[in-house]
């Protein structure tokens, strides 16, 4: 299994996961959350040697428009399935002219949608979307979680971080950046709400906690721009977590490389 992140952040979000199948042939190729352009996320995947037409769905994880602003164009551009909540797709629409995308295949948070031998978990989070998921891909010796939009530190997320190989984990703010910065009172309140985001801290601190021996990497991501620094982020995690568990950036602006899990 290997993952790509695209982009991460509130200017747009989309990541890219190969899981399953032999050989070097992948079972499953998937793309979660498109909130990029289709130039970004084909000539970024092209960098990788990857063909976002061989894609075989985009998976949704809620409403916000850094999540699903161009998601008509992966549909209609590359030919590509759209998976998605009804509730979900319902407020993205009111949110943003989606264009016209036929045939959504839904899902339900808590439930899990099959490619294949790959299983993709759609786990429930208390973020302030529609239906509002996080995502696990099993390939039944693997697990990967795609864990950002979380809200806070979740009933039930630890034992999930546990169970995981690798995590792509929200690490939104630092809280001293956060109620020195330039937003207004009422968005400051939003992102440290029980509906927000999850901090530095609390990420670092849910890996210390949860992190066991099978997971080989973390990746922090959703990383604010006005009220996070990436070496701030980095800082945080290693002075909680010494230098026992590989902790990779995503970027607001470029690519990973591959992560293989």
């Amino acid at each position: 299994m290997l993952a790509i992140s695209l982009q991460s952040g509130s200017n747009g979000n989309c990541t890219y996961v190969e899981a399953g199948g032999r050989d070097g042939r992948p079972e499953a190729r998937l793309l979660f959350d498109a909130g990029i352009s289709g130039r970004q996320a084909e000539h970024r995947l092209a960098a990788s040697g990857r063909d976002i037409r061989r894609a075989d769905a985009v998976l949704i994880s809620h409403d916000h428009v850094d999540h699903v602003r161009c998601m008509g164009v992966f549909h209609r551009k590359f030919g590509l399935p759209i998976h998605a909540t009804a509730a979900t797709l319902r407020a993205a629409a009111a949110r943003c002219d989606l264009g016209p995308i036929s045939g959504v295949r839904h899902f339900r948070p808590g439930g899990r949608i099959r490619f294949g031998g790959v299983t993709v978990e759609a786990v429930p989070t208390p973020h302030d979307g529609a239906n509002g998921v996080a995502f696990v891909v099993d390939d039944g010796l693997r697990r990967l979680g795609i864990l950002t939009d979380l809200g806070h530190v979740f009933e039930g997320l630890a034992e999930l971080v546990g169970s995981l190989d690798a995590v792509m984990l929200e690490s939104n703010y630092d809280p001293h950046m956060l109620a020195a910065g330039p937003y207004p009172a009422f968005l400051k309140a939003r992102i440290r709400g029980p509906g927000g985001h999850i901090s530095n801290q609390e990420a670092a601190e849910l890996l210390l906690a949860a992190a066991g021996r099978r997971m080989k990497w973390a990746a922090l991501a959703h990383l604010s721009e006005q009220n996070n620094d990436p070496r701030l982020a980095l800082a945080t995690h290693r002075r909680l977590l010494g230098n026992g568990l590989t902790i990779h950036l995503t970027s607001r602006y470029e690519a990973t490389g591959a992560l293989v899990v």
